[in-house]
Parts: C-alpha cells; sequence; structure tokens
C-alpha cells in the first residue's frame, strides 16, 4: 500500500504527534509499504538520509507566535508533483487545518479515501493564537470535529478521545489506534550512562517526567508538587526530559522552594538517548490534561516505571490505579500527589510490583501491534469507499465535481464553526 501522511509538524521537532507519525512511518515501511510524509520546514538537526528520503518539506513560517510550532505557507508546484508521482492508495491527515485541508484537496482529486487522527484536543492549545478567548476554544472545537466528518475514518488514540469526539458529533468511523512505542528499545535502556552524563548519583532517587515543557501541560503543579518529595530528601532528583517555554517556570518554582540543585532540566532526546534517560528513572511523575494519548506514559510503562498521574483522557487508559501505578482525582492538591511519589520510594517492594505490571501494559502498546491496527483501518476504509471510487472513475465529470465538492464543503465547514461558537458565546452571556 502507498500511504500519504500530511502533518502540520514533523521531525526534528520534538512532541506527541511528530513521534507520533515518524514510529507509524517506520513500522510501516518494516511491513514493506511505501510512505510519503509531507510536512512543513523545520529548524533543528538534519533527519538521517533514510528518514529524509520519505519525507516532502514546505515552506513555512517558523516558531509561530512564539512557540515551537511551524505554519506552513502556500504549497509549491513541485509538491504536486512528487504527490503525482507517488500516487498513494490513502491520504492520511493529522490536522485538522492548514496541512489538513491540503489533505482533502489531493484525495479528492486523486479519487482516494482520506482517514484523519484526532492527535490533539485542539482547544487546549489556542493560547499559541492571539487573542485567545472561550469563542476561540469553541471554534477549534468546531472545527476538528467538522473535518472529522469530511474525511472517510477517523483514528482516536485512546478510548477516552473516541467517547469525546463521538459526543461532540463525529460521524464518521472511527478506530481507537494508539501510537506504539519501541518496547524492547525502552526496555534495554541503560540508566547508568545517563546518570553518569548529567552526574546523578547512583543511589539517588530519581522522579522522572518527559515531554514538551509546554504550559499546556501542567507543569507549574507538577513542579510544586515534586519540590515537596525533594525539600523532604535532599539527595532526592527531579529528572525533567524535553524541552520548551515551561521550563523556566519550573526552575523558578523549585528555586522558590529551595531545590534547584536537585532539578535537572536534561533538554531534548531521542533515540538511544531517550530510552537510557527513562531508564535513569525510578518513578515517573504525570499531570497533564491534554493529552489524547499518553504516549509517555506507555514509553515509561515500557522502561518497566511505575506512574504517579493524574486522571486525564488519554491518560486513564495507561496507569491503572493499584497496579501499575497511582491514578489520583484531577482535583488532587500537590501535597497528596506528594505523598504518593514518597510511598513508592519507601515501598520498594511495591515499585517492583508496579514496574512488572508496567511492562505488562506495555505490551498492549507495542509499536508492531499499533502498526497493524491502522494498516486494518486503512484497508477496512479502502474496501468502504471502494464502489463511491469506481462510480468516480467511471464518471469523466467525477473528480471535478468531488474536488468542487470538496471546496465547497470546507467552505461551509469554517463558516459554520465560527457561526455555532459566537452562538454559544452570545448564549452563555445572556445566560450570566
Amino acid at each position: 500500500m502507498k500511504i500519504c501522511m500530511m502533518t502540520n509538524t514533523y521531525l526534528p521537532h520534538v512532541g506527541g504527534v511528530a513521534r507520533s507519525i515518524s514510529t507509524f512511518a517506520e513500522e510501516y515501511r518494516k511491513m514493506k509499504h511505501k510512505v510519503l510524509v509531507v510536512a512543513p520546514e523545520f529548524e533543528g538537526p538534519p533527519l538521517s538520509k533514510r528518514a529524509a528520503a520519505m519525507v516532502e518539506r514546505v515552506s513555512a513560517i517558523q516558531n509561530f507566535n512564539g512557540s515551537d510550532f511551524s505554519v506552513r505557507l502556500p504549497l509549491a508546484v513541485g509538491l504536486s508533483n512528487r504527490i503525482d508521482g507517488f500516487k498513494a492508495d490513502i491520504i492520511h491527515a493529522h490536522h485538522p487545518f492548514l496541512l489538513g485541508d491540503t489533505a482533502l484537496r489531493v484525495a479528492a482529486n486523486k479519487n482516494v479515501p482520506v482517514v484523519f487522527t484526532h492527535h490533539t484536543r485542539y482547544e487546549d492549545y489556542t493560547h499559541y493564537v492571539p487573542f485567545d478567548s472561550p469563542t476561540l476554544k469553541e471554534i477549534a472545537i468546531n472545527l476538528s470535529t467538522e473535518f472529522a466528518n469530511l474525511c472517510d475514518g477517523v483514528i482516536a488514540p485512546s478510548e477516552s478521545i473516541a467517547k469525546l469526539i463521538r459526543k461532540r458529533g463525529v460521524k464518521a468511523p472511527i478506530a481507537i489506534v494508539p501510537t506504539g512505542v519501541d518496547v524492547c528499545g525502552f526496555a534495554r535502556g541503560n540508566g547508568t550512562r545517563f546518570r553518569r552524563k548529567f552526574r546523578i548519583p547512583a543511589n539517588a532517587f530519581v522522579v522522572g517526567h518527559c515531554g514538551r515543557l509546554a504550559p499546556e501541560k501542567n507543569l507549574g503543579y507538577l513542579a510544586r508538587a515534586t519540590a515537596r518529595l525533594l525539600k523532604n530528601d535532599p539527595a532526592a532528583r527531579f529528572l525533567v526530559v524535553g524541552g520548551g517555554p515551561s521550563g523556566e517556570e519550573m526552575k523558578k518554582i523549585c528555586a522558590d522552594e529551595g531545590v534547584a540543585d536537585q532539578l535537572i532540566l536534561a533538554g531534548k532526546h531521542m533515540g538511544r538517548s531517550l530510552h537510557d534517560a527513562y531508564r535513569a528513572m525510578d518513578v515517573f511523575a504525570f499531570a497533564s490534561f491534554s493529552e489524547t494519548q499518553g504516549m509517555v506514559l506507555a514509553e515509561a510503562m515500557a522502561a518497566g516505571l511505575p506512574a504517579v498521574a493524574l486522571n486525564a483522557s488519554g491518560v486513564r487508559e495507561v496507569v491503572r490505579d493499584g497496579k501499575n501505578g497511582f491514578l489520583l482525582p484531577a482535583r488532587t492538591p500537590e501535597a497528596k500527589f506528594a505523598r504518593q511519589l514518597a510511598r513508592l520510594k519507601a515501598e520498594p517492594a511495591l515499585r517492583e510490583k508496579f514496574a512488572c505490571a508496567a511492562g505488562a501494559t506495555a505490551e498492549e502498546f507495542s509499536r508492531e501491534r499499533c502498526a497493524r491496527l491502522a494498516v486494518n483501518f486503512y484497508e477496512k476504509i479502502r474496501r468502504k469507499t471502494r464502489r463511491r471510487r469506481l462510480m468516480t472513475e467511471m464518471n469523466p465529470w467525477g473528480s471535478f465535481l468531488d474536488r468542487l465538492d470538496v471546496e465547497w464543503n470546507l467552505l461551509v465547514q469554517k463558516t459554520q464553526s465560527v457561526i455555532a461558537a459566537l452562538n454559544a458565546s452570545d448564549t452563555a452571556a445572556k445566560a450570566s
């Protein structure tokens, strides 16, 4: 099968969506499928020749509105030529706007089905856009819902997200396909090597966290909760892997609490170094409410780490309370979160019990299994749309009418999303 994936973010950007697409692309190639990833340009270290060969870059504005995201510019003629030559069997959109719109247009032009992965709760990211407001959040929800209904199929990374988007009105067929993780790679990581590199004592208890350090990740809460543990144990460390603007906030919180020298901001890591980083930790701490899938939690489980996390979408599918970690209510006070970290520190036997269960949980998220689930869904959607595609091919006007229909639907989608959000805002204002 020839799979064309279109995304607004890709490596070397470090984030859940970029890593998800990269993981699936690699597994598809192992399964002998052909892959083309269409993504914006992004500043950072170059990809390997093998990885770069399957990527087509489009011009983009870097660091949009102070974030670490790129916003693509209009497509070049050369891009259309490469897509023409690729002859995709399926188009996979990873965002409901920008290159998402392009995915629908290309799918109509090539008469192939389009699948959309609902990676993100977009309303949690409107702070990256000027004039953030409740109305803008409503528009983000409506846009992603209506876009999903313009696609032939939708992938939800977790059961929580599948339920959420069905409730919001997604009618397209939905498959639950998590992003897979390299279970063997994380299990083989060398924590001793990573500790040595960052001068972490071999006997120190290490609370770990990994991910993009951004406002929507609730990192202020996590830093304050972990600082409580650090104050009671000067030998303990807080190892944070990743990069982003919230790193400064975490540094300030730890400094204010008098534990600045126990915080280790290790920066971004990939591949073997990332595997080593997880294995350098004793417990994984997570407090985000904006996840569609707790991919870093699955990675932590693969590394044999028990977790302490707040109950949220994408998290509850990975952390099983009392089995592989502690899943705490969303409004848990920081002091209680810290007590659960302290309990795992004080009870090595409980840590070991959770670690064994974590390994079993990780197998459910192996990259091989998840890639098979995705390909099976592609094949299901291709079968489901076969009759429609044949009729389009038989009609000399079919492709033109499909393209016209896509343009009309995109216009209607955006107009209705804005109107619905403004109406909801007006109703809320009158009620108050």
